[in-house]
């Protein structure tokens, strides 16, 4: 099987097309959910869920996700942002959800009438989820009482859902709750951070959240969180391939007007080393992310349960992740050099992404969780 097939290239050019139209006021727009709309109104956030709920296709295949996350991110970081939300915010209950709650939240997924949030993060768990304080106690065996802490939750404040992780008390085990933005007893606080990316911090004290809520069983919650974070890792390197792209694109456009000592720096050979270097490291992360996809989905096909990824496939997609977004870094980094002063001024396209870029090497698994993960396969 080819990395991409010709349905996954078919949506590959059309989205380029559809975003090349849109360039200039999706680049303006810092309105989060102005920008989820208009991605809804392009179908893309269709390819987030099941064909049964309004999707793409018959499952959520990676290589959907990875062809949109380069071209959109290449246009729009926080258009990015946006589109991966809805597929990590709503995965959980693609996997386990009754369906009950599949019809209550993929649809809107969809056609972005709901917006979603993934809370796990907490102020001393980050990678080890095992560290996780927020408490789930049970109440006459008909809601949960929620308490504890999340921050550096993306869509916090505008999400209308959120699939929230917790410690269930009576060693019940860790669970996952879908919880409705507009539940009584969840304070939401803004969190300001580099780039457009909306964050914030969730409080709960004994927050009230009906059994109906848990998605799938008690004692999943783990499971459920690292299979998310695993199948979408490979579309967090996908988005740093469109980052450095645009980098790329720009620095080769500037290189070719910018004078300096009578002559275009682009005939300079310390100029065309670094383009070269440039364009190595964005074409080697666009090929592993492609292939980690191409693998996983390979896998799925053959009906495999999307709870648990084989070890090899978790090395790919860590791999992707690792080299993609400390390539874009250091992509990225050398387009500002060559644009010279003019990449430091608020605005610029390399300033903007210099500034977007470096959240990729964090969340969703640092690059040194993706080691540990490449090296523990390698030595199993």
């Amino acid at each position: 099987m080819g990395l991409l097939e010709a349905r996954h290239e078919a949506l590959d050019r059309d989205a380029r097309q559809a975003l090349a139209l849109i360039d200039t006021e999706l680049a303006a727009d810092h309105e989060p959910l102005r920008v989820l709309r208009r991605l809804a109104g392009l179908g893309f956030l269709r390819a987030c869920v099941p064909a049964a709920y309004g999707g793409l296709r018959e499952r959520v295949e990676l290589r959907d996700l990875v062809v949109l996350r380069m071209a959109i991110a290449e246009r729009s970081p926080l258009a990015d942002t946006m589109f991966a939300m809805q597929g990590l915010g709503s995965y959980p209950v693609t996997l386990a959800g009754s369906e009950a709650q599949k019809l209550a939240l993929l649809h809107g997924v969809a056609d972005g009438t709901e917006v979603c949030a993934f809370a796990i993060t907490e102020p001393d768990a980050g990678s080890d989820l095992g560290a996780m304080q927020t408490r789930a106690e049970t109440f006459r065996s008909e809601q949960y009482g929620l308490t504890g802490e999340k921050c550096f939750i993306s869509n916090a404040g505008i999400a209308t859902s959120y699939v929230i992780f917790a410690h269930a008390t009576q060693d019940r085990g860790p669970v996952a709750l879908l919880v409705a933005g507009t539940t009584p007893g969840l304070v939401i606080e803004p969190m300001k951070v580099l780039g457009d990316h909306p964050l914030g911090r969730l409080r709960m004290a004994g927050m009230p959240v009906p059994m109906q809520a848990l998605i799938g069983q008690e004692g999943m919650g783990t499971k459920l969180a690292l299979c998310t974070l695993d199948f979408f890792r490979t579309s967090v390197g996908a988005a740093a391939v469109g980052m450095a792209q645009r980098a790329l694109d720009e620095a080769k456009a500037r290189v070719k007007t910018r004078v300096q000592f009578g002559r275009p720096i682009a005939e300079h050979q310390a100029t065309q080393l670094a383009i070269a270097e440039m364009a190595v490291d964005v074409q080697a992360a666009r090929l592993l992310c492609l292939d980690a996809a191409a693998s996983i989905d390979e896998h799925l096909a053959t009906g495999a349960s999307g709870l648990k990824l084989p070890r090899p496939l978790g090395q790919k997609a860590a791999m992707a992740k690792l080299f993609a977004t400390e390539a874009a870094q250091r992509v990225i980094d050398r387009a500002v050099q060559l644009w010279g002063g003019a990449g430091l001024i608020e605005g610029a396209v390399v300033e903007r992404l210099y500034r977007e870029v470096r959240a990729l090497r964090i969340y969703e698994g640092t690059s040194e969780i993706q080691k540990l993960v490449i090296a523990r396969a390698e030595l199993s």
